[in-house]
């Protein structure tokens, strides 16, 4: 698979990485062992940027990463990701704090069976700590040789040059797909002005533009979309009208939807890398064929039409206080 630069500091990854958060939590049961074999056969295909972070299973997907990495550490690039404290009365607590940056990162290192994170990311901004105090203790890090990198999540252009002033950003990671493309407005320039790469996280919008969800039913237990106000009641009904046109026309260029959402992320420029999470092989495969997928100019304008910015419906999250807007 084709290398990209992941921002302006020497860093190169996979034009499409792995989300491993499903093999530990969120979308329903995983088999450890399938894990497994999906980041194995990543390597195999050339996908070579692993995504982690130490709220997934609380600590349990960085100890699975960690298993895979053992004995190949340098034949991946891997990120994870820190300041989502937990959930208390259903909204997600934040902690930037520097010593909390400091203590984060060496119980990651030891869970994940490494001596160094090639990309470390503020998970969500904490409103409470100047950007400027967290990411200080974040280039703490770097100067120790515990991470090489740094990244943010989910922050707005105002928060990202404020951060960058203090040490370079490597990476931003924020959702963005053909369902939700409010980053486009401000974020994405920004990060193109200053040379950071943008790392789309649900670039599937959470498995709705694969064309395989049909009904609200088909979230078993366990499974957050359950709760996910896009994927509810009306919005349901509504955004998969949006979801009928993707499959129209990844049927006529003779691809999946899945492999066309994704294409159309990789055509929006050299410094978007897509991170499509599976805990299944044969979707880990159809993901990775999205790179074959070619999409014209004609194709592209049409896509905007179909889809334009705003056209999905429902807020991303039950609660949105978290985000950094």
């Amino acid at each position: 698979m084709e290398q990209r630069a992941l921002g302006s500091q020497g860093l190169e990854v996979s034009a499409l990485g792995l989300g491993c958060m499903g093999m530990s939590q969120s979308y329903g049961p995983a088999d450890e062992e399938e894990s497994l074999r999906v980041i194995d056969r990543a390597l195999e295909i050339g996908v070579t940027f692993l995504d982690t972070a130490n709220v997934y299973g609380l600590g349990h997907n960085e100890q699975l990463v960690g298993r895979a990495l053992a004995g190949r550490r340098d034949a991946f690039v891997l990120a994870t990701k820190f300041g989502i404290a937990g959930i208390d009365d259903g909204k997600m607590v934040i902690n930037g704090q520097p010593d909390y940056v400091r203590t984060c990162c060496d119980e990651s290192l030891g869970r994940l069976g490494v001596d160094t994170i090639d990309l470390y990311y503020l998970h969500r901004v904490d409103k409470s700590v100047p950007i400027e105090e967290t990411v200080g203790a974040m280039a703490e890090l770097v100067v120790a040789g515990k991470v090489k990198h740094l990244g943010l999540s989910e922050a707005s252009a105002a928060t990202i040059r404020r951060a960058h002033a203090v040490h370079p950003i490597t990476a931003l990671q924020s959702e963005w797909s053909l369902f939700h493309r409010d980053a486009e407005t401000e974020v994405s320039p920004t990060l193109r002005e200053l040379g950071i790469a943008f790392v789309p996280f649900s670039p599937l919008g959470r498995g709705f533009l694969t064309g395989s969800i049909e009904s609200p039913d088909d979230f078993g237990e366990g499974d957050m979309r359950r709760g996910n106000p896009r994927l509810q009641g009306d919005n349901f009904a509504r955004n998969m009208q949006l979801v009928d046109r993707v499959k129209d026309m990844s049927a006529a260029k003779g691809c999946l939807p899945a492999q066309l959402a994704l294409a159309w992320l990789l055509r929006q420029g050299d410094d978007v890398i897509p991170i499509p999470g599976t805990k299944r092989v044969r979707y880990l495969e159809e993901n990775a064929a999205a790179v074959d997928v070619d999409l014209t100019a004609e194709d592209l304008a049409r896509l905007d039409e179909l889809l334009p910015a705003g056209s999905a419906v429902g807020p991303r999250y039950a609660d949105m206080s978290h985000l950094d807007r």
